[in-house]
């Protein structure tokens, strides 16, 4: 089986629905790599990231549309193509942008099928590269997976690693409902066996990444990363941790996080973002309400500081969640 990217990864999606489903439409800035020079060719490089990378010579200027840089008109357009019967992918370049274009996830595409008694659909996926680590500055590094979260009638996709963002990305090109896949920008290089041929992983199910008895960690995109070093250190001594990526926030596969808390009696959750209101304040409300009689210590959480995102290296390091904390978490609620 080949290893592949996360960014390897959503391309192949890209490529094989598109191969699959002559609706599905790409749109965004840069995605087919703008103009190039004085001959006005495009360059094809998909976009900063390298994502779309090659769709374009595939599969053509129709279906692979550079936008101006308007995330109102991105998402705007994209939301009528899906009305209109295409099913298309929309590029906002960075999270930290759906700013720009709140009204058309908050107030539209998230209320069509509601507010049309059923009767239309929006299958419209709005990809968007999140997070810190890269020295970005504080406007194009957040983790935004929570504001969206609370909103009805999206779904949120965060995928941990190269396998998992393809079969996501593929289901959230099926699915009929309006999907915001949030892509790390720090996991785009990193590398796992992925299958060649198309598959799909169902929304609203959690993966289990290890299993153990001591403590329930739940974590999420990167973190799941960091979790992992964590638990290998407590390995070592003997402490074993039930390690669980949600990969969906909206829908939370809530049944998994609560029978592993049923089983450990301790629970931490590991999310970059800051702490109020976020996803690791959801989750820890969903076991304190639901799973209470279950926990033999107080939630641990592991959050970034409420706080922008430092520009500084140093600093940006220092904010960001890293295994370390996680580790100091779990001894606490072992300790309790």
């Amino acid at each position: 089986m080949p290893q592949l990217s996360m960014r390897d990864a959503v391309n192949q999606a890209l490529h094989q629905e598109m191969e699959r489903d002559s609706r599905v439409i790409v749109l965004g800035e840069d995605v087919s790599g703008g103009a190039g020079g004085t001959s006005n060719e495009r360059e094809a490089s998909g976009g900063i990231f390298g994502v779309t990378k090659g769709l374009l010579p595939r599969f053509g200027a129709e279906r692979v549309i550079d936008t101006p840089i308007s995330e109102s008109a991105i998402v705007g357009a994209a939301a009528g193509a899906a009305l209109a019967g295409l099913r298309p992918v929309a590029e906002i370049m960075f999270a930290d942008f759906v700013g720009v274009c709140m009204d058309q996830l908050y107030n539209q595409i998230a209320k069509f099928r509601y507010m049309f008694g059923g009767k239309s659909a929006c299958p419209v996926v709005i990809r968007t590269a999140m997070g810190a680590g890269m020295n970005m500055g504080a406007q194009h590094s957040q983790t935004i997976y929570g504001l969206l979260t609370a909103i009805p009638g999206l779904k949120i996709v965060v995928p941990a690693n190269a396998h998992d963002a393809k079969g996501l990305m593929i289901q959230a090109i099926r699915d009929d409902d309006p999907v915001v896949f949030f892509e790390h920008k720090a996991l785009y290089p990193r590398k796992i066996e992925v299958p060649e041929e198309a598959y799909t992983i169902a929304f609203g199910e959690a993966n289990l990444v290890r299993e153990g008895e001591a403590a329930t960690v739940v974590a999420l995109g990167r973190m799941v990363t960091f979790a992992e070093k964590a638990l290998d250190t407590l390995a070592k001594e003997g402490i074993y941790c039930d390690l669980i990526d949600p990969r969906t926030t909206s829908p939370l596969d809530e049944e998994t996080i609560l029978e592993s808390v049923e089983n450990t009696g301790r629970l931490v959750v590991v999310d970059e973002s800051p702490p109020r209101c976020s996803v690791a304040a959801d989750i820890a409300a969903l076991v304190a309400s639901r799973g209470f009689e279950s926990l033999r210590a107080p939630v641990g959480l592991v959050t970034a500081p409420h706080a922008p995102i430092p520009f500084s290296p140093a600093l940006e390091r220092a904010w960001v969640p890293g295994p370390q904390a996680i580790e100091a978490a779990v001894r606490k609620v072992l300790d309790r």
